[in-house]
Order: C-alpha cells, then structure tokens, then sequence
C-alpha cells in the first residue's frame, strides 16, 4: 500500500471537549458557592473541642442520644435546675422552691429578666408548655416515664409555677436538671431539632453536618458573661484522626478522648495536659435471664465469681476505668462499694456452676456491639469465663443490629454495653426489658425509693436497690467509664466529671485571656455568584452542542433510557432497604427509653403507613429535591446530601485531576522508553502504588506532613464559607492518598495502550513521513490510546465520589460516602436512599459524559452517530 494514501486521522473538533471541561468546572465551583464568609482565626476567645459523636438532632427533649446533651445542656438549653460537675443540683431559671410537708406540691420562683435566644421573653408559661409536652400522649421524651408523677402543672404568676404530683418524688429537683427536662418556647419548640434555641449562654450559629457545629456568645445572657466568644465542636469518631487532630493544633481540647492507648503519648508533650476524671458509664456484662441457665441465680452468679475486674480494665481500657460491683457509679449520692461481694474466685465460680448442674461448664454467645470497649472487654471476658468452663463464642454486631436483635428481640445470651444514663437503676424493674429482670422485691424498693419523703430515707433505699440487684447478679457489673480528657495545657474551665452527659463550656477559657475575649476577626458575609444558575446553562449549552453533533433523535433515545435505569434504580434501592433489621426510632431513643416513647417517634418519622405509599411519596420528593426527611437529622436529605456534595465533589475532582496529571505523563514516558531504566522504574512504581492501602497514605501524609510539619490541617473541613484556599487545603493531602492508587492504575492501562497502538499501521506511516517516536505517540497514538483510559475514568469517579469512605473516616471529612455509613449504621433509610439515587445518578451521568468523550477523540464514532 502506499504510504501516500493511507489516511492520518485528523483532529476532533474541540467543541464538546471544551463543553465537558466547562461543565465540569462550573460543578466544580457550584460546590463551592454560597455566601463568601471570612471566618476568624483560632484565637484566645475561640474554643475547638473534639468530640466522639455527632448528635442526630439538637433537641434533647426529643430522642435520648447523649451526644445532644454533650453539645447543648447548659450551652444552648437550660433547665428549672440543673447538675454541677460534682453531681449536685443548683438552681437555673428557678431561682429557688419549696415543697410542702407532704411531697405533693413544689412551687418554684423563677429568673426575671430572662429571655430566650430569638428575644422571646421567658416566664412561667414555657415552664408549663415544656413540661406539659414531655407529659403529652404523643410525646417522644425518652425520659417521659420519670415524669409521669406529675399531675399539673399551674402558672401562679409570670414568675412562678406550681407542680403538683400524685405521689411524692424526693428527687424532683434532680430529674428537672436533665437535659430532657430543658425549658423550650412554644415559638420555636417545632424546629429546635435543627436550630435550636434556648436561654443558655450561647446561642447556636451553625452546623456542618458530619463535621462541625459551632455556637457564638449570648451578649444578652441572664448570667455571668462566657470568657469564650465561639465554641466549635468537631466531631471525629475514629481514633486515629483524633489523635492527629490533637496532635496537629487543631483542636484545643478533646474532654471525653476515645483512644486509650495513645494518652501516654499526651502525658510526655508539654503542649497538653491529661485530665482523669468520673463519668456515668457504667459498663456491664448484660445478662439473659429469661434463658436457661442464666435463669438460675447460681449460674450468674458463678459468673460473677469468674470476673476479674481489674484485669478487665487493664486488659481492655489500658488501666482506665474503676471497679463497680453494682449498676451505680461512685459519685452518685447513697454509693455503696458492694465489689467484695462478688471477688474473682474461679474455684468458686466452678463450685456453683457444678451445683446448678454444670460440672463440665456449657458453651454460650457473647453478641458485642462495635464499641472499642466492647469489642476489646469480649476478648478478656471470654478468656477469663473459659478458666472456669464456660465456652464462649463472640459474635460481632453493628450497632443498629445490636439494637434489633439484642435490645428489641432479646436474641442473645450475653452481651457487653455501656449504660450512660445517670441513676438508672429503675431500668431493673422494666418487665420487657433487654436482660429480663423480674423481682417482686426489687419492684417493692423502687416504689418505696420513689416515695422516699427526705433525703436520708432515699439513701437508705438507694443502698438497699444497689444490694439487691448485687446480690441476684442481675447482671455482671465491670467497670465504672473513665472520662479522659485531653486539654491544651494554657486552657481551664471544662468539666472533668461527667454526672451527666455535657460539656458545659460557659466557664472554660485560656489562661491570660480577658473575659470579654479578644474580638479576633468578623464574620463577613456576601452573597455568592449564582452557580447553580450557570451550570444549568452550561449543561443545556453541552446538550445543544451534543444534539447538534449526534442529532436530536439520538440524544432524546439515550436520554430515554438513562431516564428508565433511574426509575428502575428507584424500586429497586426502595425494596432491598425495606428488608434490613432494625429500626430507626430504637436507634435515636437509646437504651434507657420507653417502648412508648419509641412507638411514638415512629410514628412522628411516618414510618407506621404502608410500603406502597411510602414508595411513591419518596419519589415525589426526589422529584421536588427533597429527598424525603431524614429520620436523624429531621431535616430535607436533599439538603445533607448537597452538603456532603460540597466536600465530595471537589476532592473527587482533584483526585481525578492529580491522577490523570501523574499518570498521562508517566505512561508516555514509559511507552517512550520501553525496557529502559525509567519505564522498569515508573512500573515498578505503579505497582507500589496499586499495593498500597490510599488509607495507609493519608496516615504517613497527616503524620509527615501534618503533625510532623504543620503545613497542612490533619483533618476537618472548614467549608467553603471559611475561603476556597482553607478549604482547598483541607482537601489537598485526601485528594493524594485517594490520586495515588488511580494514578497508578491509569498509568499501567495507558502504558498498554499506548505500546499496542504504536504498532498500528497508520502510526509507522506517520513515522515513514518522518514524524519522530515522540511527535508519532502524541499527536496519534495517544488520541486512541485514550479510549481506555476514558473507560477506566468513567469508572473511577463515581467510585471517588462516595467510594473513599476510609479516607473520609481517616480524615474526619464531612463527605457523601461518610453520610452513607453512619446513615446505615443508624438505619436512617430515607438517607440511604437518596445518597444510593445519587450515586446511581452519577454512573449515568458520567457514564453519558464519557460517551461523549469518546466522540471528541474518535472521529469515527461521530461518522456513525451521524
């Protein structure tokens, strides 16, 4: 053939091409829009805190979750009353109360001059609603129990208010300081979930789900001025990233730490300071008592003997932890130190279990929620059961199974929990409760308790209510939570107890700090350009240009049918939701509330009516952009999933650019030199880079790059309001540990690719026209090569976009794959779905893109498409 006619392929018009760059641009920066706000700089009157959990919601008065009470009680909410650090009761918005000889009657003087966060004043007739709503048919208080005593409740006058109750309840004050029993506004009641507003001294400002919530002064507070100005609170469940965050500067205090192992590590650096303190928790071996042969004291209480509690705490919470030999921790009023009734004793323990027929032992299951302690305290516990013949299989839950088949159904033998509800105890005398406790006797004391007509009658009770469950071993009582707490070293004020679950900050500041603060930046606020605007133009523009390359015929047919792959998508993420276990309610609630509480979130939650409406009303939402209401947040899923499309859009962009920035350059060059020492190189490295976990990257990256140098945060995502560049920063070391795996694989995909199209006829005719080997591979060969590459593209994005869930969970950031797995794990289905749409959306989408793409380098394709 001769050279002359062989046709070279010419170039592709760069119409589309320029259309997808512009549309993918403008997404970009439709991420990254909304109003321009400069926020201050960490300053002396600027307070970071770390924390484990993030609250589903922000009303404490609606669910259980202690994460609401760590973040609002005595911050944002106040109650009549409220708990001291030591456990005490002090007044609030009550300022004094009285109580008549007979118990029934308490009448309380409250606050003047008070006024909630909007500017509504407060008096006696919140009191009233508030109370009259945890007391309501329909209410969902988690605590609604404790206050069933309560018979009315009567305004006297706009500052004092009159309680009458049907029985006497000597503890009254002590239940009115819980955070379920907060003071609300009928005005704002509706929509304290999501922006709440109070009468404490700082008033919320705003929450970036699944990363941030941050609080600013009260400068009208009733009380003494906050030494801080804002408070931040980050929440970082993995303890890897909270150690790196605390490590690198960024957060100024974590109060409750979840990493045990690492605070020695704190204990050595001068910049910090390690803080011990009491809490709540009570940790158990919960016990089936409905089961044989848990049904027989004898049995349980071998199982007491077989417990070391000290090695339990040293084993599985690294020497932190106290002893507890009953459901009460030591703090509380009325303790008593009932661990010598039960000592390790393994002879003992094989004694009873032979008497109870047993000689040989038994095997049983110990069914572990995913908590550390849990997991870890299930490795010593079954070691220690085996030295006295009970064989033990561990099974491991996540925590929305636990809550179904252990909490709900009961299905279980033993099991590891931690109860953080203060003064519990009253959860033994619940018929239907998880371990199955029924004692005619226990039932006797707690309403002799409940009735106590003065403080020294109540600690005589207490103590007898401790004995008793002690002595039947209800349960295996292990270990009281340790609160650990670690401080930057300049910084005081912060609770170190934790009598109840908070972390009331209206006393904490720095040392050498004014009280007033030291007004370190505004906040400036602008409106944005209108982004979403202008990529709906651009991709109408990309849908005129693509019509008038292929026709409109075509266009409409692919359209069409990505149209059906959604609808279908829709029933089927619908139905395979329906059948996971567990339940939503049961999940917000917590373990400490009652099975009317939790029927009546459920119903609020709407999830009462029947499948087939729920589909279809699910779908008119997508259809609006709402999405439906998330179960956890109580806000539109449309609106949680943007958010997390702000963090995840952009880092999966500058992954793809990094990558492809690596890879195309890298590969040419490989081609190029073929069997020389830079191609043996650059694919030894690609191997490397396939290897290697992206997780395993984010971590040396925070630890050279963040604690080692500080040039970058070690986690976090300040929002685009805080600038592009901070936040651009924050995403610069995932965006590497996510590029360098996909970099790696586009590399050896293109490498192949290109070696077999330079062995194409048309490419030697280009070299035959005295085209060099370099000028032949990229004016040519790369052009076809790139199909490929394309292909592998198309399927890497969607997978960037939710798939990098462990660089998310390794660098704390608020992304859509995050969203996904705490939406599973809390069974918020109505997240699941809109999140698994979206994905499903983005498959197409980018898979219409990469169709298009491939026109742009094959001429071919348009020649056939036309």
């Amino acid at each position: 053939m001769n050279s002359r006619n062989v046709p070279i392929r010419p170039r592709a018009a760069p119409g589309p091409v320029l259309a997808l760059v512009l549309a993918l641009m403008l997404a970009l920066l439709a991420a990254m829009g909304g109003p321009v706000r400069a926020e201050p700089m960490t300053g002396r009157d600027r307070l970071v805190l770390g924390l484990p959990l993030e609250p589903p919601n922000l009303d404490p008065t609606v669910g259980a979750a202690a994460a609401v009470d760590e973040v609002v009680y005595g911050n944002v909410f106040e109650g009549l009353t409220r708990i001291t650090q030591n456990g005490t009761v002090a007044p609030a918005l009550a300022e004094s109360w009285t109580v008549a000889p007979d118990g029934l009657v308490w009448v309380f003087n409250l606050r003047p001059g008070v006024r909630f966060h909007d500017g509504t004043a407060f008096d006696a007739r919140d009191v009233q609603f508030s109370l009259n709503r945890i007391l309501a048919p329909d209410s969902a208080n988690a605590q609604k129990a404790l206050f069933e005593s309560i018979r009315t409740v009567t305004v006297v006058d706009p500052l004092t208010v009159r309680i009458t109750l049907d029985r006497p309840v000597s503890a009254l004050p002590y239940l009115l300081g819980w955070g379920d029993a907060v003071i609300v506004a009928p005005e704002s009641a509706a929509t304290n979930a999501s922006a709440p507003v109070g009468t404490g001294p700082f008033r919320f400002d705003n929450w970036q789900r699944g990363n941030a919530l941050t609080l600013t002064r009260n400068d009208t507070y009733w009380g003494p001025a906050p030494r801080l100005k804002t408070v931040v609170f980050r929440f970082i469940s993995d303890p890897t990233a909270a150690f790196a965050a605390m490590s690198a500067g960024d957060l100024d205090a974590f109060p409750n730490y979840p990493a045990p192992e690492n605070v020695s590590q704190f204990r050595t650096d001068p910049r910090f300071r390690v803080v011990i303190g009491a809490s709540e928790g009570k940790v158990i071996l919960g016990i089936n008592n409905r089961v044989a042969p848990f049904n027989d004291v004898r049995v349980r209480r071998a199982i007491a003997y077989a417990i070391d509690r000290q090695a339990l705490i040293d084993g599985a919470m690294f020497g932190f932890g106290q002893p507890i030999g009953s459901h009460y921790t030591r703090q509380d009023p009325g303790y008593l130190d009932l661990t010598g009734l039960y000592p390790h004793d393994p002879a003992r323990a094989r004694a009873l279990l032979a008497e109870a027929g047993y000689p040989d032992g038994f095997s049983t299951t110990l069914r572990l929620p995913p908590r550390p302690y849990a997991r870890r305290g299930g490795e010593v516990l079954a070691a220690q059961l085996a030295e006295v013949g009970i064989r033990v299989k561990i099974e491991n839950l996540e925590w929305a199974q636990w809550l179904d088949q252990v909490f709900k159904h009961h299905a279980f033998d033993l099991t590891i929990v931690e109860h953080v509800e203060p003064m519990d105890f009253d959860i033994y005398g619940r018929k239907d409760y998880y371990f199955g406790y029924a004692d005619a006797g226990f039932d006797a004391l707690l309403a002799q308790l409940n009735a106590a007509p003065d403080d020294r009658t109540r600690l005589v009770l207490l103590g007898a209510v401790q004995r008793r469950i002690a002595t039947d071993s209800v349960n295996g009582f292990l270990l009281q939570s340790a609160r650990i707490g670690i401080w930057k070293a300049d910084l005081d004020g912060l609770w170190v107890n934790a009598p109840i679950a908070a972390n009331v900050v209206a006393g904490a500041g720095f040392e050498g700090a004014t009280k007033t603060g030291t007004g370190i930046g505004e906040r400036r606020e602008g409106r944005g350009l209108p982004w979403g605007a202008m990529v709906l133009v651009a991709g109408l523009g990309l849908l005129i240009v693509v019509a008038s390359r292929v026709g409109i015929g075509h266009l409409a047919r692919r359209l069409g049918g990505h149209a059906l792959t959604l609808l279908a998508a829709t029933v089927v993420v619908f139905v395979l939701l329906q059948v996971l276990p567990g339940d939503p309610a049961a999940y917000m609630m917590g373990l400490n509330a009652s099975p009317e509480a939790v029927a009546a979130l459920r119903e609020q939650m709407g999830l009462q009516g029947p499948a087939l409406a729920r589909y279809f009303g699910w779908v008119g939402d997508l259809l609006s952009g709402r999405f439906g209401l998330s179960y956890t947040y109580r806000v539109p899923v449309g609106q949680l999933i943007l958010e997390r499309l702000q963090v995840s859009g952009p880092l999966a962009l500058m992954a793809t650019v990094l990558s492809l920035a690596v890879a195309v350059p890298v590969a040419v060059t490989a081609a190029l030199y073929r069997g020389r020492p830079a191609d043996v190189i650059f694919s030894g490295l690609g191997q490397v880079g396939v290897a290697i976990p992206n997780f395993w990257i984010g971590m040396l990256l925070i630890l050279g790059l963040s604690v080692g140098l500080g040039w970058f945060p070690a986690g976090g995502f300040p929002g685009w309001q805080a600038g592009a560049w901070p936040a651009l920063k924050a995403l610069i070391l995932p965006a590497i540990a996510l590029a360098v795996p996909q970099a790696a694989i586009l590399m050896r995909v293109l490498r192949s690719a290109l070696l077999e199209t330079m062995g194409g006829d048309y490419v030697r005719t280009a070299r035959a026209k005295g085209l060099s080997r370099s000028q032949a591979l990229w004016r040519h060969a790369l052009r076809n090569a790139a199909i490929p590459l394309l292909t592998i593209l198309g399927l890497q994005f969607p997978f960037l976009l939710a798939g990098g869930i462990i660089i998310e969970n390794v660098f704390a950031l608020p992304g859509l794959g995050r969203l996904v797995f705490q939406a599973i794990t809390q069974r918020d289905l109505i997240v699941v779905q809109g999140a698994v749409m979206v994905l499903v959306f983005a498959v197409v989408a980018v898979g219409f893109l990469i169709d298009l793409a491939y026109l742009a380098v094959d001429p071919r394709l348009r020649g056939r498409r036309s």
